[in-house]
This record gives C-alpha cells, structure tokens and sequence, in this order.
C-alpha cells in the first residue's frame, strides 16, 4: 500500500454517464480490471491494474453533472482542511463525509472555480499503485486566474511552490512541493490557461494517466471511440497525449520511460 503525506495526491476516479461504456474504454486502454459496483454510492466501481487499485469509475446521479475525472489530495484532518478551504475564499459542496470504514471525503472548489476533493484515508489510503503504466502519474490545475489560485493551494495545503516556466508568459507553470517532503516530493502543478483557449472552458484539474507507449494509447482512444485532442509529444517529462474518453471525460496519457533527454 501506497503512503501519502498530507497534500499529495491520493485518489482518482471518473464520473460517468454509463459504467459499462467505461469498462469498454479503460479496460482495454490501461489494462484496468474492475471490481462489484456499490450500490450504495452510484454504482462505486474500483479499478485494478495487476489487482493494484488505481482509481475508480462512477454513475453520475444527476445527468446535468459533468462527464470528468476528479483528483483527491491527502488529508490527516478531512475537517480541518474542510475549515481551511473555507478561510482562504474556497467553496465546500460535500462533505466532509464519512464513507463508511474506508475515509471521510470532501469536494470543493478553489476560488476561481477549480474542482478537487480531499480524502482523509481510514482503511483505503488511496492508490495501490501509481507513477507507472496503468496508473495515475501526475494532476495540474489550468487557470486564466492564477494569481488568485496560487495563494489558495498554498494556504490549504502548505504547498512550496516553484515556478519552471516564465510567469505571465507564453508557457506559465508552477510546480507544487510538499510541506514536509524533501525536494522533489511534488503534488502537482498549476499551468496558466491558453489565452485561446474557449472562453466557456473553466478552471480544471488534469489527471495523467501513464501508459506503455503513448503513441499506441493515442490509437487505441481513437479505436475505442475516444478522441485525441492534442497529438503525442515529447517533454522534459514524458511523452504525452491529451485526450477524451468514449463519454467525454478528459484526461492525459503519458509514457513516463520516453523523455525531450531521450
């Protein structure tokens, strides 16, 4: 089981109007198999990769909620930092829940409209296994507003930031410490929105799933009636596609092994 000091990343999962069309998707693309549906929490469906969990697939309850991939960050105290999402001009809109034996679950939103959840681990820390093909790798946050989200993710959770790129240039991106971890523990990253990107696109978090070969996934998500939004590049970081699933849930996929260094 995966350790996860407060702030990182814990937890993922895909909120979907048909479970079965998600199975179709992600079981073929990253090798996922799945567990029983909860019948208690919209069909609550775990995901596996080599019987690991890596994140999960859920029913929407209401049709009008948004097709999209949530990311959780790791809490000791679910309503402290429910308190302090608060305090720094954040908006809380479920929770802080308990869910049943395995953690007590928050959903927010940061102040310029960023969506994330907070999990307080009890029996399920969160992953099984991350950072490798089949699993959750990275999430950033893409904002017209940073400098009013920047102070939040600080305030919240204690993040060190760094910024990589130019702020207010073209390519405008920080990157997010842990409090208590040694350089180089990240949580994630915050990127400046495309100034021509639709004006109707409000700020997201990105999840990044990894895969084997990304120009192989890249196909696959076609094959399997997603659509490839941006085509594979090579970063600094991984070679990487940003994509759509067979419902619409965005998300990113990258081949960690393929880098700009070779």
């Amino acid at each position: 089981m995966v350790e996860f000091a407060a702030g990182a990343p814990c937890w993922a999962d895909v909120m979907l109007p048909d479970l079965e069309a998600g199975k179709r998707f992600y079981g073929p693309l990253l090798g996922w198999t799945f567990g029983k549906p909860d019948p208690d929490r919209h069909r609550y469906t775990l995901a596996y990769r080599d019987d690991k969990a890596v994140g999960a697939l859920v029913a929407k309850p209401d049709g009008r909620m948004p097709t999209v991939w949530n990311v959780y960050f790791a809490s000791p105290d679910a309503r402290a930092t429910a308190r302090a999402i608060h305090e720094a001009g954040g908006q809380v809109f479920a929770g802080p829940e308990q869910v049943g034996p395995f953690g007590t679950m928050v959903m927010a939103a940061d102040p310029v409209g960023g969506v994330f959840g907070v999990w307080e681990g009890a029996r399920r820390p969160g992953f099984s296994l991350k950072d490798s093909p089949g699993s959750f790798c990275w999430t950033e946050l893409t904002t017209r507003d940073p400098e009013t989200a920047d102070p939040f993710y600080r305030a919240v959770f204690g993040y060190r930031t760094e910024q990589i790129g130019q702020a207010g240039g073209a390519f405008d991106y920080e990157v997010w410490t842990l409090p208590d971890g040694p350089d180089g523990a990240y949580a994630g990253g915050r990127l400046r929105m495309d100034p021509q990107a639709p004006a109707a696109l409000p700020a997201h978090f990105t999840v990044l799933l990894g895969v084997e070969d990304c120009d192989e996934a890249a196909d696959q998500v076609l094959g399997l009636g997603g659509k490839v939004r941006t085509p594979p590049r090579t970063s600094p970081y991984g070679r990487l596609a940003e994509v759509t699933d067979n419902q619409g849930a965005r998300f990113t996929v990258i081949d960690l092994s393929r880098t700009a260094e070779g």
